[in-house]
């Protein structure tokens, strides 16, 4: 494999991460947008909802998780990677330019970020959800009040 293929390799893997994000990021908008436009309260469908996005989550992160590892393992190779021949000289110059931009976060920040993500939807979609069941309940009790006059 050469350094170009290299360096392509790390750019796909990273057009794939940027897909995994995209994706999720959809996802998400879709959740509170279906959330946010229900009418009556519903536990059974907040509690499905719920609990699919949750596993779509975990998938997810997995995902990334895996493109991670390989974008650092083709990273690894391309700064392992030893030139030769008449542009050996040349390959070190652009090596030089390219290798210090090639900065992937560490997973592990990806990840918290990912799960307080999750977190923070999965409380606004219960937070609708109990608005819901508040505005119910006070319709409830003004129906059933007496009317004065």
């Amino acid at each position: 494999m050469t350094y170009g293929e290299l360096i392509r390799l790390y750019f796909e893997r990273s057009n794939a991460l940027q897909w995994y994000w995209t994706l999720y990021v959809v996802v998400i908008g879709g959740l509170l947008a279906f959330s946010s436009l229900r009418q009556r309260p519903d536990l059974l469908t907040a509690m499905l909802v719920s609990t699919l996005y949750s596993f779509f989550a975990y998938k997810n992160c997995g995902a990334i998780l895996e493109v991670t590892v390989q974008r650092y393992a083709v990273l690894q190779s391309t700064k392992e990677y030893q030139p030769a021949g008449p542009d050996a000289a040349e390959m070190q110059r652009l090596r030089g330019l390219i290798e210090p931009t090639l900065n992937p976060p560490g997973y592990e920040g990806v990840r918290n970020f990912h799960i307080a993500s999750d977190l923070l939807t999965l409380a606004a979609v219960w937070a609708m959800e109990r608005r819901r069941w508040r505005k119910t309940r006070d319709e409830q009790r003004l129906q059933s009040s007496p009317t004065i006059g």
